[in-house]
Formats: structure tokens, sequence, C-alpha cells
């Protein structure tokens, strides 16, 4: 792995960043997120991220300075971002739902596959080929990624395999990881607003945003807090013979339970999701009242037709079985994924318009739609 990447706790730079945090250093509140943080230092602001893959031992660490400013003493693990950025080169569609939402869509001059962007701001950016397409994401066309001269690269990581982006580094560009999927609460992913805002200098705007989101997302859940009964739900589809879905501590179970659901798997401990198989999901779920999340199908012959066993469910049985995949650009990329994650707010006014319907009358559903 790349050493700009991969962040070591070093005591030289543990004692530079320490020194000057007693002088003059503040951190912005975080209400949800844990996944990282933002400390305002003396003429540069230092972002953190303390969680970057699953079972990270690491932190990666970045100092974002203005445009002109010096830049301050720093160790070589750390990467330096010049802000605002310009042009930025994104690699998943949840960092496009972020700069949608921060009204930064003209930043973006590439992506891998771009047909995976809905963004009514950024398709035509793209027909205008003001947005590269880098092919896919694992073997990203670096030569053309470089003929950009992008100000900084935002990636991910899902297993810790850093060996794409650190060729990417090689070429002198910063990259920013952002690890925003890893959070188990809806508000802890929508919050990571204001990560990406601290490399556009769009703070305010990102604060703003979010305290709307929190907003509307505590009224809806307000709404079922004193319901006395709660619909079951089961969730997932199989991928082959295994049945995945969230874990009971996962934010798509918590997100059930803000809308007032009774979740099968809410007792479990885990919040990455369960692999099972067919037999123990029949077993627990065959008489569920809703079954939410299931995947790309879009009907349910489409369901029945790639599995047999789905019919045998009540919910399936009762047509009450649901897909977040409503919306979809005009080259096939799905909202949900560019936008759900941003604003949860929306998912959970959907899941509770789906069970109780009278609670928002003048709602109508937006990522999610009944299957026929």
């Amino acid at each position: 792995m790349n050493k700009l990447l991969i962040i070591t706790l070093s005591c030289l730079l543990f004692a530079c960043v320490q020194t000057t945090k007693n002088e003059s250093s503040h951190s912005s509140s975080l209400k949800y997120a844990k996944g990282f943080r933002v400390t305002r230092e003396k003429g540069y602001t230092l972002v953190e991220v303390t969680n970057p893959y699953p079972q990270s031992s690491v932190a990666l660490r970045y100092i974002v300075v203005q445009r002109g400013a010096e830049v301050p003493v720093h160790d070589n693990n750390t990467e330096v971002i010049v802000a605002p950025v310009e042009r930025m080169v994104c690699t998943s569609t949840s960092h496009v739902g972020l700069l949608d939402q921060l009204g930064a869509e003209e930043v973006l001059i590439g992506f891998p596959t771009t047909d995976l962007i809905s963004s009514e701001k950024i398709r035509p950016r793209i027909g205008s080929g003001l947005v590269a397409d880098l092919g896919i994401d694992s073997e990203m066309n670096l030569e053309l990624l470089y003929s950009l001269k992008p100000e900084l690269v935002m990636g991910y990581s899902i297993s810790g395999d850093m060996v794409k982006l650190s060729r990417v580094s090689d070429l002198g560009i910063p990259v920013v990881i952002n690890a925003e999927y890893l959070e188990d609460h809806p508000l802890g992913r929508a919050e990571w607003i204001k990560f990406m805002a601290v490399f556009l200098d769009k703070e305010k705007e990102a604060d703003s945003i979010f305290n709307r989101i929190e907003k509307e997302y505590l009224a809806a859940k307000s709404l079922v807090e004193n319901n006395t009964t709660k619909p079951t739900t089961i969730s997932g589809i199989l991928y082959g013979d295994a049945w995945f879905l969230p874990g009971g501590q996962n934010y798509a179970a918590k997100m059930l339970a803000d809308a007032g659901y009774y979740y099968l798997w809410e007792d479990d401990s885990s919040s990455d999701f369960l692999k099972l198989d067919f037999e123990s999901v029949y077993a627990k779920g065959v008489d569920a009242e809703y079954w939410i999340g299931v995947g790309s199908f879009n009907s349910l012959d489409e369901m029945k037709t790639a599995e047999q066993r789905y019919e045998l469910f009540a919910a399936f049985k009762h047509a009450n079985v649901y897909t977040y995949d409503a919306r979809r650009g005009p080259t096939g990329g799905s909202e949900y994924f560019e936008l759900g994650y941003a604003r949860p707010d929306l998912v959970l006014k959907d899941l509770i318009k789906i069970a109780n319907p009278e609670l928002l009358p003048d709602y109508a559903l937006y990522f999610h739609k009944r299957l026929e």
C-alpha cells in the first residue's frame, strides 16, 4: 500500500499536530458519523478518516489548506489537499449524490462507468463530454485519469486493498478515502456531506443541508413512536445459494425500526449483512407481512422466474413486496444508490408510507415501489 494512503501514528506527526492543537485547534461537531473527524487548526484543517475500511487498524489523515496558503509541516504519510477543489474524480455514485446536494456538480470531471450516474444536473455534463468515462472501477483508465488533471480523486475500499488507488497516488494525484458506507446509523451516513464539504469550502451549506435532513428524519420517526403494533418484515434476496439480509444493527435494520416495523432479525448483533440459507429465512419469515428491499427486480413474475420458492412467502402472496429501485436514470443508474444514503429522510418516509399511509397522506413514495 502506498504511504500516501496509509497513515501511521508516527511520533513526528503526533508531536507537530499536538503542539498546534494546544494553541488554537477546535473540532467540528458531528452528531451521528463515527468514521471521520474535522479539526480546525491555525492556518489549515485536519481531516481524519478513523475507519477507512472494515477492520482497519490505521487512520488516514489529510491536511486541507486554502489555495495560495502556506502548507504546514507534516510527515510523508499525510496527504495535502488544496481547497476549494475545482476538479474532482469520484469513484462511487454516493459521492456524486453529495456533490449534487452541495450544488457542486461542476467539479466532477471523471467517473468509472458514467452510465451509473442518474443526476439530472450531471447527465447533461456527461453528454457534453465534461465528465469522462474512466471505465470499470477496478480497471480505471489511469492514463485518461491523469490527462484530466484532477486535483482530487475520492475513492473507497471495501477490503483494504489500496493497490489501484496507490497507483493514482503514484501519479502525484491526491487521493481521499470516503468511508460513509461503514456508518451504522442512517443519519451518520448522511452526515458525510460535511466531509465532502471541507474539500469544497462549502461547510456552511453542508451544515444547513444536514440539519434540514435530520429535522425531517426525526419528525417522520416521531409519527410512529406511539404505534402499539408493528408490522413484521423481511428483507433481501437470494444470490446463488445464499440469502443476504441486514444484520440487526445494520443501518437498514435501524431504519426499519425507526419506521415502526418489527424486523425479524432485529435482535441480531451484527452491523454487517447476514448470509443465510433459504430454509433459515423461510422458517422465520414465511408469515412476515412485508418484504422490503428485493434488489433490482421489477415484478413479482420476475422474482418467481428467478426463484420459484419466493411465492411461498405471505408477503409475496399478498403483493406486499417493495423494491427501492423505483427511480432510474436514463442510462440505468439507480437513484437510490446515488442519493438514498444521503437522504435517509426520504427513505424513512417511504417506509412509513408503505405500512402506515394515513400518517403521511400527502406524501408519495420516492425511492420505493410496490411490485405487481
